[in-house]
């Protein structure tokens, strides 16, 4: 097996490119890929102050890794979860990650600082582990992103996870989460810029890119996710994927190109907008944002809000 490039001997095949590449091309083909997607979507701006949301997984920390050799300012933020070991493996793959380097590393512990963790919030507030946990992260990585003042906030979502996530919004035909389902959310109502720039590199070429680059990153799965439709989603594309390479990019991206400006000029004439929380000032559709309702009913404190529902498998932001 030899590299496309370079004729050398070869460390890694992608079907969908049918090609296969030695280290040194590998590496740079992933951190083409994802300076294509920021061009491609007018992310970031040359030099851009950049926060990431990492979790201690391979997505979050390789691209931590491939926007700093980019040239971008990049700083992390760090959300304890309180899921026992699991997250205490998190945050140390993530230390170990940014404290060598001397990375500026941002951390938010939900149990000490707001008063309740997932395991626990999840079951006072009635709401499945992943949607407690989703608008915890949302709510707190856009704030830190706003009051830090950065370009914008970038997640590690990747091409199999967009994927999946189209997959099951078009199931259900989620006209609100398919206006959503793009690479770039731009900000305003108080959110911040949000980008994803792994959205050309699937799951298998990050973890590779961190064994490569020697990061040690967190490889078991949440075990709060066990059941998540968004993992039977995956499962069902992967399969497809074996038979016939490359249907992921081609599903993902055909529908940036061809559809995804419908559902967002839907939703540019039915969003009337938002106000802020009166608790914490973050955006809110009513008096109280969801976050501030989930503390209270995990916490016990004031009178019970009644919480809105949201299908754990939709779109995140």
């Amino acid at each position: 097996m030899k590299c496309r490039v370079c004729r050398g001997p070869a460390v890694i095949d992608i079907r969908r490119h049918n090609a296969n590449f030695c280290e040194e091309h590998f590496l740079k083909l992933c951190r083409d890929q994802v300076t294509r997607a920021i061009e491609a979507f007018d992310m970031l701006s040359p030099g851009a102050r950049v926060l990431v949301a990492v979790s201690g997984g391979k997505d979050s920390l390789a691209l931590w890794d491939i926007l700093l050799a980019l040239g971008y300012e990049v700083d992390g933020l760090y959300l304890g979860l309180g899921i026992g070991e699991y997250s205490d493996a998190s945050g140390s793959h993530v230390r170990r990650f940014a404290t060598p380097r001397g990375l500026s590393l941002q951390e938010v512990d939900l149990r000490s600082e707001h008063g309740f963790d997932i395991p626990n919030g999840s079951r006072a507030a009635k709401r499945p582990p992943c949607s407690a946990c989703g608008l915890s992260k949302r709510h707190l990585f856009d704030r830190a992103a706003r009051d830090g003042d950065y370009e914008a906030l970038a997640t590690g979502h990747n091409l199999d996870d967009e994927a999946a996530v189209l997959f099951g919004n078009v199931l259900r035909w989620e006209g609100e989460y398919l206006a959503r389902q793009f690479p770039v959310l731009p900000a305003g109502n108080g959110f911040p810029r949000k980008v994803k720039p792994l959205v050309r590199l699937g799951e298998r070429e990050t973890a590779a890119y961190c064994v490569l680059r020697g990061i040690d990153y967190q490889v078991e799965e949440c075990p709060m996710a066990e059941g998540n439709r968004h993992l039977g989603y995956k499962a069902a594309l992967n399969a497809v994927e074996v038979q016939s390479p490359g249907t992921k990019h081609t599903f993902y991206f055909n529908f940036l190109d061809r559809a995804a400006g419908l559902f967002r000029d839907q939703m540019a004439v039915v969003d009337p907008g938002i106000g802020s929380c009166t608790r914490c000032g973050s955006p809110a559709n009513g008096e109280i944002c969801s976050f501030c309702r989930l503390a209270e009913r995990a916490t016990g404190a004031g009178e019970p809000v009644q919480l809105e529902s949201r299908r754990k498998d939709g779109v995140r932001a």
